[in-house]
Protein backbone atom coordinates (compact mmCIF):
# COMPACT_ATOMS: atom_id res chain seq x y z
CA UNK A 1 0.00 0.00 0.00
CA UNK A 2 1.32 3.43 -0.89
CA UNK A 3 0.21 6.96 -1.64
CA UNK A 4 1.66 9.86 -3.63
CA UNK A 5 3.44 12.98 -2.46
CA UNK A 6 3.06 16.46 -3.88
CA UNK A 7 5.47 15.55 -6.71
CA UNK A 8 3.39 12.58 -7.83
CA UNK A 9 5.98 10.12 -6.48
CA UNK A 10 4.86 6.93 -4.75
CA UNK A 11 5.61 6.88 -1.01
CA UNK A 12 4.79 4.41 1.74
CA UNK A 13 1.61 4.68 3.79
CA UNK A 14 1.82 6.68 7.00
CA UNK A 15 2.41 4.63 10.15
CA UNK A 16 0.22 6.52 12.60
CA UNK A 17 1.34 7.23 16.17
CA UNK A 18 4.52 5.22 15.70
CA UNK A 19 7.12 5.08 18.47
CA UNK A 20 10.07 2.75 19.12
CA UNK A 21 9.04 -0.64 20.51
CA UNK A 22 10.10 -2.04 23.89
CA UNK A 23 13.01 -4.44 24.23
CA UNK A 24 12.25 -8.06 25.16
CA UNK A 25 12.17 -8.52 28.92
CA UNK A 26 12.17 -11.23 31.60
CA UNK A 27 8.69 -12.54 30.90
CA UNK A 28 7.29 -16.01 31.44
CA UNK A 29 4.96 -17.21 28.67
CA UNK A 30 2.68 -20.05 29.71
CA UNK A 31 0.81 -22.32 27.36
CA UNK A 32 -1.22 -25.49 27.83
CA UNK A 33 1.71 -27.80 27.14
CA UNK A 34 4.87 -25.77 27.69
CA UNK A 35 6.34 -22.66 29.25
CA UNK A 36 8.79 -20.19 27.77
CA UNK A 37 11.04 -18.26 30.15
CA UNK A 38 14.37 -16.40 29.96
CA UNK A 39 17.38 -18.70 29.87
CA UNK A 40 19.29 -18.93 33.15
CA UNK A 41 22.03 -21.08 34.65
CA UNK A 42 19.50 -23.26 36.48
CA UNK A 43 18.40 -24.59 33.08
CA UNK A 44 21.87 -25.78 32.03
CA UNK A 45 21.86 -29.30 33.47
CA UNK A 46 18.32 -30.10 32.35
CA UNK A 47 18.99 -28.75 28.85
CA UNK A 48 22.23 -30.70 28.60
CA UNK A 49 20.49 -33.93 29.61
CA UNK A 50 17.72 -33.28 27.09
CA UNK A 51 20.20 -32.80 24.26
CA UNK A 52 22.09 -35.94 25.34
CA UNK A 53 19.10 -37.86 24.00
CA UNK A 54 20.25 -36.95 20.48
CA UNK A 55 22.17 -39.86 18.92
CA UNK A 56 24.79 -37.49 17.49
CA UNK A 57 25.66 -33.82 17.02
CA UNK A 58 23.75 -33.20 13.80
CA UNK A 59 21.39 -30.68 15.45
CA UNK A 60 24.39 -28.33 15.78
CA UNK A 61 25.35 -28.45 12.09
CA UNK A 62 23.61 -25.23 11.01
CA UNK A 63 24.05 -23.36 14.29
CA UNK A 64 26.84 -20.80 14.58
CA UNK A 65 28.32 -22.48 17.66
CA UNK A 66 30.15 -25.79 17.77
CA UNK A 67 28.63 -28.64 19.76
CA UNK A 68 29.97 -28.75 23.34
CA UNK A 69 32.02 -31.82 24.21
CA UNK A 70 30.85 -32.10 27.81
CA UNK A 71 28.65 -30.48 30.47
CA UNK A 72 31.34 -27.97 31.47
CA UNK A 73 31.44 -26.62 27.92
CA UNK A 74 27.65 -26.53 27.72
CA UNK A 75 27.43 -24.72 31.05
CA UNK A 76 29.85 -22.11 29.70
CA UNK A 77 27.70 -21.78 26.59
CA UNK A 78 24.59 -21.12 28.71
CA UNK A 79 26.51 -18.71 30.94
CA UNK A 80 27.63 -16.74 27.89
CA UNK A 81 24.13 -16.55 26.39
CA UNK A 82 22.58 -15.45 29.69
CA UNK A 83 24.72 -12.32 29.64
CA UNK A 84 23.40 -11.09 26.29
CA UNK A 85 20.46 -8.82 25.55
CA UNK A 86 20.70 -9.37 21.79
CA UNK A 87 20.25 -12.23 21.18
CA UNK A 88 17.87 -12.56 24.13
CA UNK A 89 17.61 -16.28 24.89
CA UNK A 90 14.58 -18.18 26.14
CA UNK A 91 14.20 -21.74 27.41
CA UNK A 92 11.25 -23.99 26.60
CA UNK A 93 10.08 -26.17 29.50
CA UNK A 94 7.74 -29.17 29.46
CA UNK A 95 4.89 -28.28 31.84
CA UNK A 96 4.39 -31.91 32.86
CA UNK A 97 7.99 -32.76 33.69
CA UNK A 98 9.43 -29.26 34.25
CA UNK A 99 12.38 -30.36 32.10
CA UNK A 100 14.16 -27.74 29.97
CA UNK A 101 13.94 -29.17 26.48
CA UNK A 102 15.01 -26.46 24.03
CA UNK A 103 16.05 -22.88 23.43
CA UNK A 104 15.45 -20.05 20.98
CA UNK A 105 16.15 -16.34 20.99
CA UNK A 106 14.86 -12.96 19.93
CA UNK A 107 17.67 -11.24 18.07
CA UNK A 108 18.72 -8.53 15.64
CA UNK A 109 16.37 -6.35 17.63
CA UNK A 110 15.52 -3.13 15.79
CA UNK A 111 13.19 -1.38 18.23
CA UNK A 112 13.14 1.87 16.25
CA UNK A 113 11.58 0.15 13.24
CA UNK A 114 9.69 -2.61 15.05
CA UNK A 115 11.67 -5.46 13.49
CA UNK A 116 12.81 -8.54 15.39
CA UNK A 117 14.04 -12.02 14.49
CA UNK A 118 13.58 -15.43 16.07
CA UNK A 119 16.81 -17.38 15.86
CA UNK A 120 19.21 -19.81 17.53
CA UNK A 121 16.34 -22.31 17.45
CA UNK A 122 17.67 -25.52 19.01
CA UNK A 123 15.14 -28.11 20.11
CA UNK A 124 16.06 -31.38 21.79
CA UNK A 125 14.46 -34.72 20.77
CA UNK A 126 12.03 -34.20 23.68
CA UNK A 127 10.68 -31.10 21.90
CA UNK A 128 11.17 -31.50 18.15
CA UNK A 129 8.04 -32.60 16.33
CA UNK A 130 5.81 -32.30 19.39
CA UNK A 131 2.76 -30.12 20.10
CA UNK A 132 5.00 -28.19 22.49
CA UNK A 133 7.33 -27.10 19.70
CA UNK A 134 4.50 -25.42 17.82
CA UNK A 135 3.02 -23.94 20.98
CA UNK A 136 6.40 -22.49 22.00
CA UNK A 137 6.72 -20.67 18.67
CA UNK A 138 3.13 -19.41 18.99
CA UNK A 139 3.76 -18.09 22.51
CA UNK A 140 6.83 -16.15 21.35
CA UNK A 141 5.03 -14.77 18.28
CA UNK A 142 2.11 -13.69 20.44
CA UNK A 143 4.49 -11.90 22.80
CA UNK A 144 6.18 -10.07 19.92
CA UNK A 145 3.03 -8.96 18.11
CA UNK A 146 0.55 -8.42 20.95
CA UNK A 147 2.68 -7.27 23.88
CA UNK A 148 5.77 -5.70 22.30
CA UNK A 149 3.76 -4.72 19.18
CA UNK A 150 6.52 -5.17 16.63
CA UNK A 151 5.62 -4.83 12.95
CA UNK A 152 7.87 -7.52 11.48
CA UNK A 153 8.96 -10.93 12.78
CA UNK A 154 11.82 -12.54 10.86
CA UNK A 155 13.16 -16.06 10.41
CA UNK A 156 16.47 -16.64 8.67
CA UNK A 157 18.30 -19.88 8.01
CA UNK A 158 21.05 -21.48 6.00
CA UNK A 159 19.55 -22.12 2.57
CA UNK A 160 20.76 -25.74 2.85
CA UNK A 161 18.85 -26.27 6.10
CA UNK A 162 15.78 -28.02 4.74
CA UNK A 163 14.15 -28.70 8.13
CA UNK A 164 14.36 -25.01 9.08
CA UNK A 165 12.92 -23.90 5.73
CA UNK A 166 10.01 -26.32 6.11
CA UNK A 167 9.39 -25.23 9.70
CA UNK A 168 9.23 -21.55 8.71
CA UNK A 169 6.70 -22.20 5.96
CA UNK A 170 4.64 -24.52 8.17
CA UNK A 171 4.39 -21.85 10.88
CA UNK A 172 3.14 -19.24 8.42
CA UNK A 173 6.31 -17.31 7.55
CA UNK A 174 6.51 -15.98 3.99
CA UNK A 175 9.65 -16.66 1.95
CA UNK A 176 11.25 -13.40 0.79
CA UNK A 177 14.41 -14.49 -1.00
CA UNK A 178 17.98 -15.73 -0.64
CA UNK A 179 20.99 -13.59 0.26
CA UNK A 180 23.85 -15.25 -1.61
CA UNK A 181 27.29 -15.47 0.04
CA UNK A 182 25.76 -13.80 3.07
CA UNK A 183 28.05 -15.25 5.72
CA UNK A 184 31.07 -17.40 6.41
CA UNK A 185 29.86 -19.83 9.09
CA UNK A 186 32.27 -22.33 10.62
CA UNK A 187 34.63 -21.60 7.73
CA UNK A 188 32.04 -22.42 5.07
CA UNK A 189 29.92 -20.28 2.76
CA UNK A 190 26.35 -19.67 3.85
CA UNK A 191 23.56 -18.45 1.61
CA UNK A 192 20.77 -17.20 3.87
CA UNK A 193 17.04 -17.61 3.20
CA UNK A 194 14.81 -14.85 4.59
CA UNK A 195 11.25 -15.36 5.84
CA UNK A 196 8.89 -13.06 7.71
CA UNK A 197 5.48 -12.52 9.25
CA UNK A 198 4.25 -8.91 9.37
CA UNK A 199 1.68 -7.37 11.67
CA UNK A 200 -1.14 -7.42 9.09
CA UNK A 201 -0.67 -11.20 8.75
CA UNK A 202 -0.64 -11.94 12.46
CA UNK A 203 -4.42 -12.33 12.83
CA UNK A 204 -4.50 -15.22 10.34
CA UNK A 205 -1.36 -16.83 11.78
CA UNK A 206 -2.75 -16.53 15.30
CA UNK A 207 -6.15 -18.01 14.43
CA UNK A 208 -4.43 -20.86 12.57
CA UNK A 209 -2.20 -21.65 15.54
CA UNK A 210 -5.07 -21.51 18.02
CA UNK A 211 -7.22 -23.89 15.98
CA UNK A 212 -4.32 -26.29 15.46
CA UNK A 213 -3.45 -26.30 19.18
CA UNK A 214 -7.06 -26.95 20.22
CA UNK A 215 -7.59 -30.38 21.84
CA UNK A 216 -10.37 -30.87 19.28
CA UNK A 217 -7.69 -31.07 16.57
CA UNK A 218 -6.09 -34.18 18.10
CA UNK A 219 -7.19 -37.78 18.43
CA UNK A 220 -7.08 -39.66 21.72
CA UNK A 221 -3.64 -40.93 20.71
CA UNK A 222 -2.34 -37.39 20.11
CA UNK A 223 -2.36 -37.40 16.31
CA UNK A 224 -3.31 -34.18 14.55
CA UNK A 225 -6.56 -34.17 12.60
CA UNK A 226 -5.81 -31.14 10.42
CA UNK A 227 -2.42 -29.69 9.56
CA UNK A 228 -1.56 -26.03 9.98
CA UNK A 229 -1.65 -25.66 6.20
CA UNK A 230 -5.15 -27.15 5.99
CA UNK A 231 -6.46 -24.93 8.77
CA UNK A 232 -4.84 -21.83 7.24
CA UNK A 233 -6.41 -22.62 3.86
CA UNK A 234 -9.87 -22.97 5.42
CA UNK A 235 -9.53 -19.65 7.23
CA UNK A 236 -8.47 -17.86 4.05
CA UNK A 237 -11.42 -19.13 2.02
Amino acid sequence: MYTQNEFGQPIGHLVKNWSPRPQPSDVVLEGKYCMVEPLNLDHAESLYNSFLKSPDGRSWTWLFDEAPKNFAEYFSWVENKCQKNDPFFFTILDKNTQAAIGVFALMRIDANNGVIEVGHVHFSPLLSGTIMSTEAHWLLMKYVFEELKYRRYEWKCNSLNGPSRRAAKRLGFQYEGTFRNALVAKGRNRDTDWFSIIDTEWDIVNKTMQQWLSPLNFTDTGRQIKTLAEIRENILR
